[in-house]
């Protein structure tokens, strides 16, 4: 291949020069750009493909070469994948006076199968200035996924830079659930996080000691606090949970221990102690009144007091009524006859008679 001079080599730096009608701003008119490819390596190391000048007699030109061989290609591009939630990341590419912009494309076995390899746009990670597309949505099935990005600035387009290999969501990274042990009296209780609506939670829950007695229960739902058990008073009673996957048939691994003591035993006794002192301060105050009114009732039962009629109520004064009874007296005295034994005995007999 014969050498243009610096035609050729202007042509080769001026990695954007291609027209409507497909002829190139640096060629001379004699030569117009065709096919055929010639790659050149540029300061930034990147590999590009460009095409050449040669005489008009070979005129035909595909402007999305010329386009997609402009900017630098993703590079790094992997798949971070927690708890079923899939981001696609890369590296961003560093274009001096411009913005570069992502689009992502996906392919799943459907399209690699009966849909002639054909590729699928992420709407929401199309033209975006992060280097990070959230593509959960679009990962609905457990199979190989392959997925593609590239670099746009304005109409300037890159090669699509591929995943290297398949993403099957089967191999999420899953982690147990963030809980909480409630000890509500005598009920042990257990809060869990909700994670979403693909995950379950078995949860194992034991009296301190007795590991080999362990239960377990397992939670679809997570809406509130969960009952697991009715606790004896004195023991500790510990919980752990893991989560689990059923559209991939995975769970994760155990979280740490947690253990609690029921709190009923000194709930009862402050019950206990406060209707105590309620029932002393109450016996305190109501005690001498009582001990009062049962005086009264006793004395009014074995000594009551007796009311005179009005007919022996006395109206004269006290000294003319104890002078009057000592007249009487005085006269009951001169009129008493004392008599001898025979007469009272003769009285007996007469009266017997």
């Amino acid at each position: 291949m014969e050498s243009n001079g610096p035609w050729e080599m202007e042509i080769l730096k001026d990695t954007c020069a291609c027209t409507e009608s497909g002829l190139r701003t640096a060629c001379p008119p004699q030569y117009t750009a065709n096919t055929a490819a010639i790659k050149i390596v540029l300061e930034d190391k990147l590999e590009h493909t460009t095409p050449f000048c040669q005489p008009r007699g070979m005129q035909f030109f595909t402007s999305s070469l010329c386009e997609d061989a402009l900017l630098p290609v993703p590079q790094n591009i992997s798949i971070l994948s927690i708890n079923m939630k899939h981001f696609l990341t890369w590296s961003p590419v560093i274009i001096p006076g411009e913005m570069a912009r992502y689009s992502v494309e996906f392919q799943g076995e459907y399209e690699r199968e009966y849909a002639n390899e054909s590729w699928i746009p992420i709407c929401e990670c199309s033209l975006i200035t992060a280097t990070v597309c959230n593509i959960t949505e679009d990962i609905s099935a457990t199979v190989a996924y392959n997925l593609r990005v590239r670099t746009a600035v304005g109409a300037r387009r890159s090669k699509w830079g591929t995943l290297k290999g398949f993403f099957n969501r089967i191999t999420t990274s899953l982690t147990p659930p963030l809980m909480k042990v409630i000890a509500d009296g005598y009920h042990l209780l257990v809060e869990l996080e909700d994670m979403g609506p693909a995950f379950q939670f078995c949860v194992l829950y034991w009296k301190k000691g007795q590991e080999s007695r362990m239960q377990q229960k397992v939670v679809k739902e997570v809406g509130s606090v969960v009952h697991l058990d009715t606790m004896e008073a004195g023991p500790d009673y510990c919980v752990k949970a893991q989560t689990y996957v059923e559209s991939i048939n995975r769970s994760s691994s155990f979280s740490q221990t947690q253990c609690v003591r029921a709190q009923g035993g000194r709930s009862v006794w402050l019950v206990t102690a406060l209707i105590f002192s309620a029932g002393f301060a109450v016996a305190a105050l109501t005690l001498p009144f009582l001990t009062w009114k049962t005086s009264k009732i006793f004395q009014y039962s074995c000594f009551p007091i007796a009311i005179l009629p009005d007919t022996l109520k006395v109206s004269e004064p006290p000294t003319q009524l104890i002078l009057c009874d000592s007249e009487k007296a005085e006269q009951c005295d001169l009129m008493v006859h004392v008599m001898t034994s025979e007469e009272v005995l003769q009285l007996w007999i007469q009266e017997t008679l």
